[in-house]
């Protein structure tokens, strides 16, 4: 079982990836705050700011935080994981330390039980709190200006193959495919084929919401920028390559 993530890993790209970052239309978000050093892995950031976005849009929060719930269930640590679920509740420091625990489950589902290390370990400072509560934010400024998110959380049925058999997108607004991350540094190639394999998966899916798409989008709270490309603009051999050598159809 091979996941898109793990899948790009495997990828030897043309020389400034598939779709070149570079090419992204670039929207600087101002809000005149400052982030600090925070005391969590980068990956736990990231999935507390995404899940608690979808929370703060108005998902219920078992549904944001699906992937953590069945990371739980691997390990039969369900009854740990509803307790810390029960105590998010907004964006108050005792939720976005429950948060940081909760999503310490995913790497359970996502990886495997092995590379599980128990949750009490996690500890959130206040700049850590401090840093997402800002991050969240950011992405709710984001979702106002560019949305209304249309699904959140999707997945892919229909459109996996034998070469990639699972993965999971972050948020689709009316016409484009946005991916969020919280990473330092600029979008990669390796981010941005990411983003085309999730928009050809999801065509090939054939599910509706896939089929008004017309760009694909990261946005970074991190940084507070929005980068967007228009997918009319791309090579449709390179489309062609990547449905057939990447993803397998």
């Amino acid at each position: 079982m091979t996941s898109v993530v793990n899948r790009i890993k495997e990828i030897d790209q043309p020389r400034g990836g598939y779709l070149n970052p570079k090419l992204f239309a670039v929207t600087q978000l101002n809000d005149g705050l400052n982030l600090h050093e925070e005391s969590i892995h980068p990956g736990l950031m990231g999935s507390a700011v995404d899940y608690l976005t979808r929370f703060s849009n108005g998902t219920e929060v078992g549904d944001a935080f699906h992937v953590s719930i069945l990371g739980a269930l691997i390990i039969g640590k369900l009854d740990a994981l509803q307790g810390l679920l029960n105590g998010i509740n907004g964006l108050d420091g005792n939720s976005i330390r429950n948060a940081c625990k909760v999503v310490g489950f995913d790497v359970c589902y996502r990886a495997g039980p092995m590379y599980y290390a128990p949750v009490e370990s996690i500890v959130a400072d206040d700049s850590t709190v401090e840093n997402i509560k800002i991050m969240v934010d950011r992405s709710m400024t984001f979702i106002n200006n560019y949305g209304p998110i249309t699904k959140d959380g999707f997945t892919f049925e229909g459109g996996y193959t034998k070469t990639v058999t699972h993965g999971d997108g972050d948020f689709l607004t009316r016409d484009t495919l946005w991916d969020f991350k919280v990473s330092k540094s600029e979008p990669k190639k390796e981010h941005t084929l990411q983003l085309l394999m999730y928009h050809l998966m999801g065509k090939h899916s054939k599910q509706p919401e896939f089929e008004s798409i017309k760009s694909i989008g990261i946005f970074n709270p991190r940084l507070n920028k929005a980068y967007q490309y228009e997918l009319s603009k791309i090579d449709p051999d390179i489309i062609k390559e990547i449905e057939k050598e990447v993803i397998g159809y």
